[in-house]
């Protein structure tokens, strides 16, 4: 039955136009279904998950103080659509609402203040330490936005399409969308990273427990959380969109005690910054997944 509804799932998807990766695996069974499980792909905002367990665990180390206060000068941060990366003007916040920020609403801004604290390197090699080679942290957010101005201007009209473009050729005109250069993962390294976390299996309990309750105020429920909405679920997850990507990783608990983690990671062969049916899609997908690996 894995093998038909992950199959399900693939035919879907071509259907759509999207090329991918996917994942579910039952937490406490070992039981999973996906498909091209080991593909590495760009992360965009997902990356932020794995930046907010390794602050989390200095925080837990004693390291880094959740209540520092950091200054955001708007003239100086990051691009992007929601929480500081939108603000006009400086605004002051503790360590431990920039991640609440980073995580609820997806905020570049906040994810570069904090690389500020833990540079990308020490995240980089903190997940290596950790046993998990397949997840790759090498820039900040903010360079996602300049790279693909660097290629198009400001015209992010023009950087979809290269993007759109490139995905079938292989040659990258904006170097954050080249899994050589960009913060990569493969859909197998995210669900066993948050099989890990849900399982108090890495990093510190603190951390972990931390982490799982930012993930489960994530705003967004246009993916995976669509089609996963009912009271004897809980669905925790991040979200990340940039240009053709569309990702989204999660574990969905039900009262019943079944726990299980998936990841989606998407790339549109369309030229089109609003697509909710791939949306949709993904939300199937994991509704699928989760009733076909229930006890």
């Amino acid at each position: 039955m894995s093998t038909e509804v992950a199959d399900g799932i693939a035919r879907d998807w071509e259907a759509l136009g999207v090329r991918g990766s996917f994942l579910a695996r039952n937490i406490d069974t070992g039981e999973e279904l996906g498909f091209a499980v080991d593909v590495p792909v760009p992360l965009a905002s997902v990356v932020k998950v794995p930046l907010a367990l390794v602050v989390l665990d200095r925080i837990s180390a004693g390291e880094l103080d959740p209540a520092r206060p950091v200054t955001y000068v708007p003239s100086a941060g990051s691009a992007g659509p929601t929480g500081l990366a939108a603000f006009r003007h400086p605004a002051t916040l503790a360590v431990g609402d920039l991640l609440l920020m980073m995580l609820s609403v997806s905020d570049n801004a906040a994810a570069d203040l904090l690389l500020d604290l833990v540079p990308v390197p020490e995240v980089d090699e903190r997940l290596r330490s950790w046993g998990c080679p397949d997840l790759r942290v090498r820039h900040r957010l903010h360079h996602m936005y300049a790279c693909a101005a660097g290629a198009c201007g400001n015209d992010f009209s023009l950087a979809l399409e290269l993007a759109v473009r490139d995905e079938r050729t292989g040659r990258h005109t904006i170097e954050t969308l080249d899994p050589a250069h960009s913060s990569t993962g493969t859909a197998g390294a995210l669900v066993s990273l948050l099989e890990r976390v849900w399982r108090d299996e890495i990093s510190h309990p603190a951390a972990t427990a931390e982490l799982r309750r930012l993930m489960g105020l994530q705003v967004f429920a246009h993916r995976m959380a669509s089609e996963l909405r009912a009271d004897s679920l809980r669905y925790s997850g991040k979200t990340g969109s940039f240009l053709h990507l569309r990702h989204e990783i999660g574990v969905v608990e039900a009262d019943s005690g079944d726990r299980v983690a998936l990841a989606a990671l998407t790339r549109a062969d369309r030229r089109a910054s609003l697509a909710p049916d791939i949306d949709l899609a993904v939300g199937v997908a994991a509704r699928r997944a989760f009733e076909a690996l229930r006890s």
